[in-house]
């Protein structure tokens, strides 16, 4: 039995571990023409199916990639809308302790 991985879900060999819904089946590819899977065909035939899942891949990571960088932008935004929050809130303190201290002077 020979089933064709995934990236996510790689081949195995242990019939329990298989995935039910990927049964091979015994009829040709096409009306009339029969195909064996010999060792070198099968190899060549997985290493194809891999290569078609590259680009899958490198979409994943790629969106991995712009997620993480999003995150970390609005982190950045959320820091510095803080800091001006904070140096706002020292310039008030400061000017009420100055009104403070022209009141307690008259």
């Amino acid at each position: 039995m020979t089933a064709i991985g995934t990236i996510d879900r790689p081949p195995t060999h242990d019939p329990k571990k298989q995935d039910p819904t990927m049964h091979p089946t015994s009829e040709p590819f096409a009306p009339g023409t029969t195909h064996e899977r010999t060792g070198a065909t099968a190899s060549r035939q997985n290493r194809n199916h891999a290569m078609q899942l590259i680009p899958e891949a490198l979409a994943r990571a790629h969106m991995h990639d712009r997620l993480r960088e999003a995150e970390s932008q609005r982190r950045a935004v959320r820091l510095a809308a803080a800091r001006r929050m904070q140096r706002r809130a020292e310039r008030a303190s400061l000017r009420a302790r100055r009104a403070l201290a022209m009141a307690v002077m008259q």
